[in-house]
């Protein structure tokens, strides 16, 4: 049995919260939710001490212990906002992350094959490998074999895919995307997981810079969340320092909980 500043935590109680716990193990799973329980009590604890009460008008679906943490982390924790040098140190310094998706038009023909399937892999090559000759210098004819020969839903539409950007289809397929010249047909069948594809890039949009003025509201977001979640470990971790645990290991200071 757990013990926080007195008050049992029972072996039903961390059955029941097991569940929102995915874990590699069983036990792992168990300790992470000890861990949460504790927490759970700790800031309850706290809530009440304070004499908080909660929200009336909380959301659909919220318990009144949720919305009496919420309450004691909205009287708690407080954080600045973020002035506009900090967001803009952050914009130069992950400049990268703030540029609009490269968008690929493209079609395909996909000859399926399992992973697995050496055999049918091979005969999958060897019908993509004939329909590329088939289609040198006859783009036009692009969607017709399409429509006959993919096993993707695409076919219906002459293999069109569509405006794809990264991260929408697999690795490979992605890899090709960047590697043939926008008009042009591949010249060599594309390996997936799927099978063997005939791809042929329509059109290539190439994402742009954005601008700090576009970005900043985000930014700043971004960075009193950050700020926010450290403030509120910061606030859990002196929570358990004056808290008397009993039957988990936790310690007083890096604990778990704060990970």
């Amino acid at each position: 049995m757990i013990r926080v500043n007195g008050t049992s935590i029972v072996e039903e109680e961390i059955a029941r919260e097991v569940q929102y716990h995915p874990a590699e193990s069983f036990e792992a799973a168990r300790a992470m939710a000890a861990h949460a329980l504790v927490v759970r009590e700790l800031l309850l604890q706290e809530a009440r001490r304070r004499r908080l009460e909660a929200s009336q008008q909380r959301s659909d679906g919220v318990t009144e212990e949720e919305a009496l943490i919420a309450a004691l982390l909205e009287d708690a924790v407080t954080t600045p906002e973020p002035d506009e040098p900090a967001c803009r140190r952050y914009y130069e310094n992950n400049v990268a992350e703030y540029r609009s998706a490269d968008i690929f038009e493209a079609s395909h023909i996909l000859f399926p094959a399992a992973a697995d399937d050496e055999v049918g892999r091979a005969e999958a090559k060897r019908r993509a490998e004939a329909t590329i000759a088939e289609l040198d210098g006859e783009l036009a004819r692009f969607a017709a074999l399409a429509r006959e020969r993919s096993a993707c839903s695409s076919a219906a539409h002459g293999g069109d895919l569509g405006q794809l950007t990264c991260g929408q289809t697999a690795p490979e397929f992605e890899t090709f995307l960047y590697n043939v010249a926008p008009g042009t047909l591949c010249p060599v069948p594309l390996p997936t997981r799927y099978g063997y594809h005939v791809l042929y890039l329509r059109r290539r949009i190439d994402g742009r810079q954005l601008p700090f003025d576009m970005v900043k509201a985000g930014i700043a977001r971004e960075l009193k969340e950050r700020a926010w979640r450290r403030a509120t470990h910061q606030f859990i971790q002196i929570l358990v320092d004056a808290a008397e645990i009993e039957g988990i290991e936790l310690a007083k200071s890096g604990s778990p909980l704060l990970q």
